[in-house]
């Protein structure tokens, strides 16, 4: 507000310039000239002190190199660089992936980004899986969740399913100290003003996309469709994995527009009694920053929006409490694993310690985003990548508590392993060895 009033203040009498052109000397128009650009670039510099942008002249340091495998079985990670969320990123994205063997969407008929082996059928409900419990940086990008609903609807046997945006900002904590919120005054876009509910009516009407803050439920404990209870909550396992010293909890909901929807088991069909697992989709679509606790939040740790931190306290087994025994893992391995994990690294909180708040001034730009259908495989690598190298660009200190090679106990490392023990006890094939890794780069 202050630099706007000093740009009226003190350059709009250099703009009436033209209306004075005849009564000034030509010296005298150069001194004016001269003044406004003066006046203009104070202006500038003052909103980038203030505002704490760090986008307005963006340019990433970071060069990305291309990995191929040299041991089996083997995970591919997808990179883009170069992308603000709003641009041909995703498109970007798809392309290489697709180039790469992981064809975006489903469908029986052969196209350069379709195919049977495809991801997302043009009638599956899709439920965009984003972290909401931050404003500013520590949020997913809206601008990138923009991108890819438009995406998922540009299906090429025309869409006819359903886009869900949603995340259990677990109603504590966050920015406001009261959880999740998806219509932040200022979010993570171009565009601070431009909330996920903001981005989820601009669709409407002509596609069915919608938004659903499971903070609502996140208190609620409920059974299944199938066993008869049709209201919306989190149903909590009665089971308690030893290894991690965990349970599960999902949440169950019916969309507005008539979806009944376990996380777990699928889309429930009411009149056969039974859920259909394969027409729900999940793209875990996390920020990639530092952690004050456990390090990095990427793919792995982003599923703590999914579970219930107050439900599974309350029976002694809390969630947060069991990342740094692998209990994500557990989680994913119990409940459903994402068909795809794109990693938001287009503002990143590289400052070990700091997150997962993310302010605008605390956030460095690097303008990538990386798709993995392994949760594990794309941690290690934009943890080691992206973040540690921002860092260390930076010397903002030591980045061990960031580094997926360091296995101390209960450290990012650490937990990242035990986390893909349980995956991989459950049939994952994921890995955390670099050795492992295809690494695509546009």
């Amino acid at each position: 507000m202050n630099a706007n009033l000093w740009l009226i203040t003190y350059a709009y009498p250099v703009l009436q310039v033209e209306s004075y052109r005849e009564r000034l000397s030509d010296r005298r128009l150069v001194l004016l000239v001269a003044g406004l650009l003066v006046v203009g670039g104070g202006y500038i510099g003052y909103r980038r002190l203030m505002v704490g942008e760090t986008d307005m002249f963006p340019g990433s340091q970071l060069e990305l190199s291309p990995m191929r495998a040299s041991a089996s079985p083997e995970s591919d990670i997808y990179v883009v660089t170069g992308t603000n969320g709003a641009d041909d990123g995703v498109e970007r994205l798809l392309n290489v992936m697709a180039g790469n063997g992981l064809k975006f969407y489903k469908s029986t008929t052969q196209g350069p980004l379709n195919g049977p082996e495809g991801l997302i059928a043009a009638d599956d409900v899709v439920i965009i899986k984003v972290n909401s419990q931050w404003d500013e940086r520590g949020g997913t990008n809206t601008d990138l969740v923009k991108s890819l609903i438009q995406a998922i609807v540009e299906h090429p046997d025309g869409f006819r399913g359903e886009v869900v945006v949603a995340d259990n900002g677990q109603a504590q904590y966050g920015s406001s100290g009261r959880g999740g919120s998806l219509d932040w005054g200022s979010s993570n876009a171009q565009d601070h003003g431009q909330s996920m509910v903001d981005v989820v009516n601009g669709f409407k009407p002509k596609h069915r996309v919608s938004a659903y803050l499971w903070d609502r439920i996140t208190s609620m404990v409920v059974s299944e469709y199938a066993d008869g209870d049709m209201e919306d909550g989190y149903v909590v396992s009665t089971r308690v994995a030893t290894s991690t010293s965990s349970i599960s909890a999902y949440p169950k909901f019916t969309t507005e527009y008539g979806s009944m929807v376990s996380f777990r088991h699928g889309i429930y069909l009411p009149g056969e009694d039974d859920y259909d697992p394969g027409k729900l989709k999940v793209i875990n679509v996390p920020v990639l920053k530092s952690h004050s606790i456990f390090g990095v939040t990427g793919a792995v740790k982003h599923y703590m929006g999914v579970t219930s931190d107050k439900l599974t306290r309350d029976l002694g087994y809390r969630a947060h409490s069991s990342v740094g025994s692998g209990g994500m893992g557990t989680l994913m391995a119990q409940t459903r694993v994402p068909d795809l994990n794109i990693l938001d690294a287009i503002y990143v909180n590289a400052r070990p310690g700091v997150g997962p708040r993310a302010t605008y001034g605390e956030a460095t730009y690097v303008g990538v985003i990386a798709a993995s259908t392994d949760p594990v495989a794309v941690d290690y690598w934009g943890s080691k990548h992206i973040l540690c190298a921002v860092c260390e660009d930076n010397g903002w200190g030591a980045t061990s508590s960031m580094d997926p090679d360091n296995t101390r106990s209960e450290g990012f490392g650490d937990w990242l392993r035990l986390s893909l023990e349980e995956l991989n006890a459950a049939g994952y094939g994921f890995t955390c060895d670099e050795t492992r890794m295809n690494v695509y780069v546009a």
